[in-house]
């Protein structure tokens, strides 16, 4: 039996890995691994659609469960890979089983950050990385009164804005002294930060946790560094990711922020290759190294890995978009936030529906945009194709950007 393909991790990077390759007419054998038993599953909806009950399991599905077979990808779901024999080419997983591989892909994303403070282990405090995660936060919330939102990222608000949403009270801490610090703009953070006050949630910034109190085994209260003392029976831990890069790096493979991999995201070794949430590659965008979490990223760089494996290599050079809906605010981003020192606003912020254009000097880095999609699709055109956008054009109500976007892409035809 020829050696397969073998793909470590079966969510967004890894069924489109499996799927593109297929889609680029690789004939070969390809097994895609997972560690979770469920069928594959889109992840976003965790923290808003699935834990408000507006979207069930069988919705949540990224393919069909008849789909792998149907295309001929080997799938070993509840099963984990423990180990990487790079010198023989072959994994071990955790049912004593072994693989041979011709070419190994790990999408193994990410875990969550650890905390340096103490009562995590209690009930009733949770991370939400996954499936079951979600279901043990569906359960939770139904019978809290007093939530803690540790951590005022993406997943944090998102949480937060359905929290409040089912009438509970709510308060965000957040040890940096402003929302969504390190992913938008000063506009768009304290725009948000006002929003989630408005929704009724309570904000605590610049400060921190000391430690999660408890009783009877179950959280109880969540003292803060300030000396302040927060009433809490459920406590999210929404502090981010770090790359799950532990196989990785027990294998000798080169790791720094996630495994580091060239521009066709191969590592250090030339038969394994690493994308999504836990690649470290170098991005054209940033301007150097970066590590993403988004779906955009992880479902693009499958696809380069499955045409370089398909004979037709390519450079990874997609430009980053991202999206957070936090109650009846959708944000949407184009573009990263790098060394940008001018800001135009378009639209109203007041009504509840502008985009944040970020330039450096006059080049346009990365829009930002809440509530105005077709801000966004026009952005996510103008620079991605390096469309010039000045600062006063951006500003003027009056004028079209899609418009522009679609000109200047016919003139390039």
């Amino acid at each position: 039996m020829t050696k397969p393909v073998v793909i470590v991790g079966a969510g967004h990077a890894g069924v489109q890995a499996a799927a593109a390759l297929r889609e680029e007419k690789y004939a070969g054998r390809i097994v895609l691994v997972g560690d979770e038993l469920h069928v594959p599953y889109h992840r976003p909806p965790l923290s808003k659609a699935y834990l408000k009950g507006a979207l069930g399991r069988d919705s949540l599905a990224l393919r069909g469960a008849a789909y792998y077979g149907n295309q001929g990808i080997e799938t070993l779901f509840g099963d984990r890979v423990i180990s990487i024999d790079r010198g023989a080419r072959k994994v071990e997983l955790a049912s004593n089983r072994e693989l041979e591989y011709e070419h190994l892909i790990l999408a193994v994303g990410a875990r969550a950050r650890p905390v340096p403070f103490a009562g995590t282990d209690l009930g009733g405090v949770v991370t939400l990385r996954n499936l079951d995660d979600a279901d043990i936060l569906k359960r939770e919330l139904d019978a809290a009164r007093h939530v803690v939102v540790v951590g005022a990222g993406f997943i944090g608000l998102e949480f937060a804005a359905t929290a409040r949403g089912a009438g509970k009270d709510v308060t965000i801490v957040e040890v940096a002294p402003r929302v969504m610090g390190r992913a938008v703009s000063p506009q768009t953070s304290n725009f948000f930060a006002d929003a989630h006050r408005a929704f009724g949630a309570e904000l605590r910034l610049n400060v921190g946790v000391e430690k999660i109190e408890g009783n009877a085994g179950r959280a109880r209260a969540v003292h803060l560094t300030d000396g302040s003392v927060l009433s809490a029976d459920l406590v999210l831990l929404g502090t981010g990711v770090v790359a799950e890069d532990r196989l990785a790096r027990d294998s000798g493979l080169v790791c720094e922020d996630g495994l580091v991999v060239n521009a066709r995201l191969v590592t250090s070794d030339p038969d394994i290759s690493a994308i999504g949430d836990c690649s470290f590659h170098p991005n054209v965008w940033q301007g150097g190294e970066v590590r993403l979490e988004s779906v955009q990223n992880a479902t693009d760089q499958a696809r380069v890995v499955a045409k370089r494996l398909a004979g037709r290599p390519v450079d990874y050079s997609s430009l980053p978009w991202f999206w957070s809906d936090q109650g009846d605010l959708k944000l949407q981003i184009a573009g990263l936030l790098v060394d940008s020192d001018k800001v135009v606003v378009r639209g109203e912020i007041a009504r509840r529906a502008f985009s944040v254009f970020c330039f450096s000097g006059d080049r346009l880095r990365c829009v930002e945009s809440v509530n105005r999609g077709g801000d966004h699709m026009a952005a996510r055109r103008i620079i991605g194709d390096n469309i010039a956008l000045s600062p006063a054009e951006a500003r003027d109500p009056s004028f079209d950007l899609k418009a522009h976007a679609t000109r200047h892409m016919r003139e390039r035809a």
